[in-house]
């Protein structure tokens, strides 16, 4: 339970559906101490990263929706499994790709280790308010057969199936995502029905870690020592300007380029060996194809056609494309049109229709 209307209306939805519901709030310590003064959880020591989101008020909205219906709540200190997510953002970054920690959150916490802890209290189940949806195998009365689809939420302008991507393919079964044969609105609506005081709280928008909004310095501030600042360059290498480090952008980029060349001008590539930071046309950030590594398949092998819809970030719209998996746990995605912005770093995401096949990272 973050705090906020997703979570706190899963919470109520299951109660409907007759579940045994314990909300909890996962810290990370970038918020007041005060927040959480909850009953301490019993091995804390065994959980292992997840989300945040989650500010001093974000727990004490937590806690009033968990006694408003009446249910146990608990606080869990994760600032040190945190720094996991922390460190991958700041390397990242440090190379000059462009991080996803909020897939990662769900990867090693949400959906990670927070297992840990639901078998050491006896629950079956872990549950969250992300907008997507399950479909559980079929019964013949006897036995089940098949196995779990991770699908698409019914509203697709929150559809967050592709944040959910590389969750272990062995949880499916245990995870239950109430809010996804929802619309936001609907959401809402039950919400102020049951007077919930985050009704109409806003979603959160920003990376829950980096309260100042300015990832560069974020990043600066956090690693060791080092000079990743280099050359504002366009695509036949005339130096047009220099900058700070390469932490401070990202593939797609067309804002804050630091230099003005009297045209939109966009980062098309981000060379971490030299430091250049090439700008260009959008023309120039067209790409047919890309490769993407540590993947992971949510069916079985068998069942990952060659042709599929793909993501290349959480707002983009799904494309078709060619999918042919490689040697190493990597895989080939060639696109139907060419497409604009592939960002190393971020996530490709493949899709069947509303089923969501798995997917890698961009190299």
């Amino acid at each position: 339970m973050s705090g906020g209307v997703d979570s706190s209306v899963a919470a109520h939805l299951l109660l409907e559906q007759g579940y045994d519901v314990v909300g909890v709030f996962m810290r990370h310590g970038h918020q007041s101490p005060v927040a959480c003064d909850t009953q301490p959880l019993p091995i804390i020591n065994r959980l292992d990263h997840k989300q945040g989101c989650c500010t001093a008020a974000d727990a004490e909205d937590a806690r009033r929706v968990a006694d408003k219906l009446n249910i146990p709540f608990y606080a869990l200190n994760l600032d040190e499994e945190f720094s996991r997510i922390i460190k991958y953002f700041v390397d990242e970054y440090t190379v000059g790709r462009t991080p996803n920690p909020c897939v990662q959150c769900n990867n090693w916490i949400k959906f990670g280790k927070l297992f840990d802890y639901a078998d050491s209290v006896g629950a079956e189940f872990v549950a969250t308010g992300h907008y997507a949806r399950l479909e559980q195998p079929q019964s013949d009365g006897s036995s089940e057969y098949g196995s779990p689809k991770l699908l698409r939420g019914r509203d697709t302008h929150k559809d967050q199936s592709y944040v959910l991507f590389g969750i272990e393919r062995r949880f499916l079964s245990r995870m239950l995502l109430p809010v996804g044969a929802y619309e936001k609105p609907a959401i809402r609506q039950i919400a102020a029905t049951l007077g919930m005081n985050v009704a109409e709280k806003k979603d959160s928008q920003e990376i829950c870690f980096v309260t100042s909004g300015r990832y560069d310095a974020f990043v600066r501030a956090r690693r060791e020592p080092c000079d990743t600042s280099g050359e504002l360059v366009t695509p036949d290498g005339t130096v047009v300007g220099q900058h700070e480090g390469i932490e401070g952008f990202t593939i797609g980029q067309r804002k804050g380029l630091g230099v003005a060349l009297g045209e939109p001008k966009f980062v098309v590539q981000i060379d971490r060996e030299t430091r250049r930071v090439t700008l260009g046309d959008r023309e120039d950030l067209q790409r047919e194809d890309l490769t993407a590594a540590e993947t992971n398949w949510l069916v079985d092998g068998a069942d990952i056609p060659g042709n599929c819809q793909v993501q290349i970030r959480y707002n983009a719209a799904p494309v078709e494309a060619a999918l042919e998996r490689l040697p190493e746990n990597r895989l080939h995605i060639r696109f139907a049109k060419p497409q604009y912005g592939v960002a190393p770093g971020q996530a490709v995401v493949c899709y069947d229709g509303d089923r969501t096949l798995g997917g890698g990272w961009i190299e």
